[in-house]
């Protein structure tokens, strides 16, 4: 496997402008003779199934949502970045470029940021004539607020409905071509696999979520828009039905798998609070800019936190970070807060929470100025938990949320498999080894709306494909396969729910392979965790038939793929000797506990490809080269 990054070469800032213009087109009677095939509505996926239609391309959409508005895009809260300046304080396509580079802690590959910095500009005049209601000063002027890792305002939001008011505006373009007859959409609809014809990707196979029927899709090139794989930690801010099988079935076609160990941990979501949950809630990260993070300086305090004075409070990311203060990086933010828990300074009844207390901020703007910010985040968080945030802090701690990992993608956000393109967080191209806050809505739209409307011309430009029919024997075969894969579950007839064997295989993997890792915990996992797909195997129990409306179905589907998965994110986290960004290996810190990186050895890429079943995948290598930002320590301090 040849890892080809395609990046054009010549200056950083010229090369998209240039790339655009070197690029083969296709010219607007001739897109409609092609094809595409669009797996994910959110963000990524709709704004490129609409922004292709709209060229002229026949466009099949397909989403396991009842609707294209019910994509997780429509949980993220706190904004979407973008170098606009309109503050005036310093901010800059490169200063963009720059603190994403240096959150991801010098892992990601330059071009691919410098554009996405570049083509932030445009998506928010995008989404402004769409009619995204984006926040505005009084005088009528888009507003901004900060995030972490930044200290500059950058961050354009709508309250804490950013994701969702982005996705409506998204919906409406898609809508609008639907009704054209340009998009076909297909809801409750699953991709179980991709099919290769001569070694391009050429189609999917899909399950009817409602009738259970296995059906197969055909066109000239196949997008993978469907997110992250979190889930994989069983408890996560992501919906239940988040799932790893869309790009974890095309890595086993042959699609190359990036940097499956770079994990993010959200520091500012609900903590647990009992055996009973199957999903965490997100707290926007925005609550940073007005809420001050601290824990008791006596361990195990009973008092109230208003009770609590000020000289017994450790407002530690201010006290560590003095630059950044509660806007630290969430990988730093996350690891800080487990610190403090683990060093018995935790509050609430599990003693795995710390304070975000808004009351600075109360009494310094007024209840009415923050209810105008985060008035519904501060609802979510009371009508969950039964306590008023207006009159006592929020309990916060760590949850899985975004995953940086994903498959291996060129410049033209093609994967290993030609015709095989992958959007948004499915792909692992921008973010390094952890993503800032506000960084993922821009970049699912950046691919959508302005990427790949180009560099999937240029695949088709550079080679005529004729349409493959369905009936063809790949088509037959991958069919059969998904087939007997269906029935092989259903067979089984065990004793346990793959819910219990998951939240089995999340508990393992959020121990030994979360905050923090090490040799010992990820060799010990790697054992484990065929143990438990072994368990899977031999007594998961699947009721009911395969043809029919069968969730439990679908559930062990996706369970199955998570217990293939979760191996090689841990041979990945192992491999990666080194700690960067959201990859904290114990062995590897400094004197400070920060993260001490390896350039000499781990400056690069590193991506898996299959080998069969029960074999070991093989590891390629794609170095990283940094002409235009200085490889230095990563300090917030």
């Amino acid at each position: 496997m040849k890892l080809d990054s395609k990046v054009p070469s010549g200056p950083l800032e010229t090369k998209w402008e240039r790339h655009k213009f070197d690029v083969k087109l296709v010219n607007p009677a001739n897109k409609r003779k092609f094809k595409v095939i669009v797996v994910g509505s959110g963000l990524a996926g709709g704004s490129a199934a609409a922004t292709l239609a709209e060229l002229g391309y026949e466009v099949d959409c397909f989403c396991f949502q009842d609707s294209p508005r019910r994509a997780h895009s429509i949980a993220a809260q706190g904004g979407i970045n973008a170098a606009k300046n309109y503050q005036n304080d310093g901010d800059s396509v490169y200063r963009l470029f720059y603190d994403t580079i240096k959150g991801g802690d010098f892992r990601s590959r330059e071009a691919n940021v410098y554009r996405l910095a570049q083509v932030s500009e445009n998506i928010i005049d995008q989404c402004v004539a769409q009619g995204v209601p984006f926040a505005r000063e009084y005088g009528g002027h888009l507003a901004n607020r900060s995030f972490g890792g930044a200290q500059v305002s950058r961050t354009f939001y709508a309250r804490g409905q950013t994701g969702q008011q982005l996705l409506l505006g998204a919906y409406s373009a898609l809508s609008q071509q639907i009704g054209r007859g340009q998009v076909k959409m297909h809801t409750r609809t699953e991709m179980l696999d991709v099919v290769l014809v001569d070694g391009k990707a050429r189609g999917i196979v899909v399950r009817d979520l409602v009738s259970g029927k296995i059906e197969s899709h055909s066109a000239h090139a196949v997008i993978l828009a469907t997110g992250g794989y979190s889930p994989v930690f069983f408890l996560s801010t992501n919906a239940v039905n988040c799932n790893v099988t869309a790009t974890y079935r095309a890595y086993k076609k042959g699609a190359a798998f990036a940097n499956p160990c770079y994990t993010q941990i959200h520091p500012t979501c609900i903590p647990v609070s009992g055996d009973h949950q199957s999903k965490l809630t997100l707290m926007s990260e925005s609550l940073r800019n007005d809420g001050r993070i601290w824990v008791p300086k006596a361990g195990d305090d009973k008092r109230a936190a208003k009770d609590i004075p000020e000289d017994q409070r450790d407002y530690y990311l201010e006290r560590k970070y003095p630059s950044f203060g509660n806007l630290a990086p969430r990988d730093i933010a996350s690891r800080s807060a487990k610190e403090a828990c683990d060093a018995g300074l935790g509050v609430g009844d599990s003693k795995r929470g710390v304070y975000l207390d808004f009351a600075d901020s109360i009494n310094r703007l007024g209840e009415q100025a923050i209810s105008q910010r985060y008035g519904n985040l501060f609802h979510m968080y009371q009508k969950i938990t039964g306590e008023n945030p207006y009159q006592s802090p929020m309990r916060i701690y760590p949850a899985p949320h975004y995953t940086m990992g994903g498959l291996w993608v060129d410049y033209n956000l093609m994967s290993t498999i030609p015709g095989l393109f992958v959007l948004g967080e499915a792909n692992f191209s921008d973010h390094g080894a952890n993503r800032l806050g506000a960084s993922a809505l821009m970049q699912g739209l950046a691919d959508g709306y302005f990427v790949i409307p180009y560099t999937i011309g240029q695949y088709f430009a550079s080679e005529f494909l004729p349409l493959v029919g369905t009936d063809h024997e790949e088509f037959k075969k991958a069919e059969g396969d998904v087939t007997d894969n269906l029935q092989r579950l259903l067979n089984v007839n065990g004793s346990r729910s793959s819910m219990s064997i998951h939240r089995e295989l999340g508990t393992l993997m959020f121990d030994k392979c979360g905050m923090a890792r090490n040799e010992e915990g990820l060799k010990d996992t790697l054992k484990k965790i065929p143990e438990i797909r072994d368990e899977f195997w031999n007594n998961v129990k699947v009721p009911g038939d395969s043809q029919c409306f069968n969730q439990a179905l679908e559930q062990a589907a996706r369970v199955a793929d998570f217990l293939e998965f979760a191996e090689l994110l841990c041979r990945d986290a192992l491999a990666r000797d080194e700690s960067c960004g959201g990859h904290f290996r114990e062995e590897h810190q400094t004197e400070d506990g920060e993260a001490k990186r390896n350039d000499e050895d781990f400056a690069h890429v590193a991506a898996w490809e299959y080998q069969g079943e029960d074999k070991e995948p093989v590891r390629h290598v794609e170095p990283l080269e940094f002409e235009n930002v200085k490889l230095s320590t990563r300090s917030y301090k």
